[in-house]
């Protein structure tokens, strides 16, 4: 009943003209699970950008992937993994960033950061770069 009522529901046949076709449509769609059974698994796979976990060949099915393989259930559906991941030891890091500009660079960037900062209503940061390179008059 689980099977026919998803299949009802969710279910689709896309028959494509050849194997880029298919790739291109399945980088559109960023599927949450993706099994690729081809002649080249390896080249097919180089053109995929967009697939939540992906399962390489006839021995890798997708509960693999949910139960023993190392990866998990946790997976971008609706076509979220366009722009998103599924779940790793990753997402449980702290990664700040840092950013370490010259006085040369800082002068190059402000003509792009002060109008933006102005238009966003943030003075305060645009004023941030402008008061670097007033002139001290002590």
């Amino acid at each position: 009943e689980i099977i026919e009522s998803s299949i009802e529901k969710r279910g689709r046949i896309v028959l494509v003209k050849d194997l880029d076709e298919g790739i291109y449509l399945t980088n559109k769609y960023a599927p949450e699970h993706l099994i690729i059974s081809t002649k080249d698994n390896d080249y097919t796979l180089s053109k995929i950008n967009n697939a939540g976990s992906i399962f390489l060949g006839n021995y890798s099915p997708v509960a693999c992937g949910d139960y023993s393989s190392g990866t998990n259930h946790v997976l971008p559906t609706g076509g979220g993994a366009r722009m998103y991941s599924g779940l790793s030891t990753e997402d449980f890091l702290k990664k700040p960033t840092v950013q370490e500009v010259s006085k040369e660079g800082l002068n190059v960037l402000k003509e792009t950061i002060i109008p933006i900062a102005e238009y966003e209503g943030f003075f305060a940061h645009a004023d941030s770069v402008k008061v670097r390179f007033r002139e001290d008059k002590n």
